[in-house]
């Protein structure tokens, strides 16, 4: 019973803290929630603007306040909202990449429009990737956090937050039955909001290439301790990769001198301060080290 009152105390102390920071937010025909980040600011998912540029926030005091869209970016599914007017202190935010898989978990949002609903539940998976699609250009959203906490249609753009009610990530779909993904708060997804802050827009450096983790040969495992890195599946014609030299079947193992294991090793270097800018990259071909420089374009 004593672990039972507990488990209730941090979930309605969460709860308390943060309902009157997250908002219902209406655009055109669109709808879900966002949560307020920073004075004047509020976080939301970029497909629940879509592509209007104006709503309305709609807090569970029963205050309204119109918003305006600063900067949307649908390759990580997060747009920065400001307010015309008055809004709550913000969350305090947290950092998804410190999460255990059993973590207590507590989402907050508007469901079915449905003001301040509270659910909780655990991470029941990290690490995973998240597809998405902005025109002809398609990204892999890293280290999405998947819970058990019951989401539902509106809850998108809502907060999901850690037992001291730091928010750590930004709800963002239904996966499945009793499956929720969130969007997760850490260094690049805070990068990517001083972007959207600061330009309204977040550029991103293009490639041109298509893979998948591999594991390392033995010989070359142990020799420059390295167990994976990304097989090429695809080099795009004409790409920034396919002029430097890149085949595929290339294992890549280091892009600008980091360690590359997954996609998500090589996305986090393609921000907007890469275009242009020469960038190495060491590859094994038949065995052999290989190093190539490209020079990513934009996307």
């Amino acid at each position: 019973m004593e672990e039972l009152d507990a488990y209730s105390r941090t979930v309605s102390t969460v709860a308390a803290e943060l309902t009157p920071r997250v908002a219902a937010v209406r655009f055109g025909r669109g709808s879900g929630s966002a949560v307020v980040v920073a004075p004047g600011e509020l976080l939301t998912n970029a497909h629940v603007v879509g592509s209007s540029t104006r709503g309305r926030a709609d807090f569970a005091d029963g205050a309204q306040v119109p918003v305006r869209v600063a900067g949307s970016d649908p390759l990580s599914d997060l747009a920065l909202l400001r307010a015309d007017g008055s809004l709550p202190e913000p969350a305090r935010l947290g950092d998804a990449d410190a999460l255990v898989v059993g973590q207590l978990v507590v989402a907050v949002g508007n469901p079915l429009g449905l003001a301040g609903s509270v659910t909780a539940g655990v991470v029941s998976a990290l690490g995973r990737a998240l597809p998405t699609r902005a025109g002809s250009a398609g990204r892999v959203v890293e280290d999405v956090i998947q819970t058990d906490a019951a989401l539902n249609p509106g809850n998108s753009g809502g907060a999901l937050a850690d037992a001291r009610g730091r928010v750590v990530g930004i709800n963002t779909a239904v996966a499945g039955t009793g499956l929720g993904l969130a969007v997760p708060i850490n260094a690049t997804t805070r990068r990517i909001v001083e972007t959207l802050r600061r330009e309204g827009r977040v550029r991103r450096a293009y490639l041109g290439v298509v893979g998948a983790p591999a594991p390392v040969p033995g010989v070359v495992a142990d020799r420059y301790g390295r167990r994976n890195g990304l097989r090429l599946a695809e080099v795009v014609t004409g790409s920034p990769a396919d002029r430097a030299g890149l085949r595929r079947g290339d294992l890549v193992l280091d892009v600008g001198r980091k360690p590359v294991e997954d996609a998500q090793g090589i996305q986090r270097q393609l921000f907007g301060d890469a275009i242009g800018v020469p960038l190495p990259v060491t590859v094994l071909r038949n065995g052999a080290m290989v190093d190539v420089v490209a020079v990513p374009t934009e996307l």
